[in-house]
């Protein structure tokens, strides 16, 4: 299993909004390091849920459903999207200052590359935001 971290924000598509959809297609991606990113997503992997410009901060865990296929809102063939469906709600948010300020996640896509709307996050990264976050459950 892999895991990711999936940004949107707030004003867009929030966490809440997930939670009540119970499914969503995770489209609109427009960047190709991001769509490489869904490409590579297997059914079953897991994803934080961050929400990008307001509030900033990783909330929730969604779990890949569906894997890549062609992106709904556009003609072109590059573009791809995967389902997500929430999994949980995180005890608490874990903020972008939060994870600037742990040396252990210095590496992390979501400080060294911020503009990314798709990421990877490594086994160690998931395993310290979720401590981060209160959770003693890994996933």
């Amino acid at each position: 299993m892999a895991y990711w971290l999936l940004k949107s924000e707030p004003f867009k598509y929030p966490w809440e909004q997930l939670l009540k959809d119970k499914k969503t297609c995770w489209e609109g991606v427009r960047n190709y390091a991001a769509r490489n990113n869904l490409r590579a997503m297997k059914k079953g992997d897991l994803a934080f849920f961050y929400h990008s410009n307001e509030g900033t901060a990783i909330v929730g865990i969604a779990r890949i459903v569906g894997e890549a296929y062609q992106d709904p809102t556009t003609t072109e063939e590059a573009w791809l999207a995967v389902d997500v469906a929430p999994v949980r709600t995180l005890k608490k948010p874990v903020t972008l200052a939060q994870v600037k300020a742990e040396p252990s996640l210095a590496q992390m896509a979501l400080i060294r590359l911020g503009r990314l709307s798709v990421q990877p996050v490594t086994d160690e990264e998931w395993k310290k935001v979720l401590d981060m976050a209160g959770e003693k459950n890994q996933g």
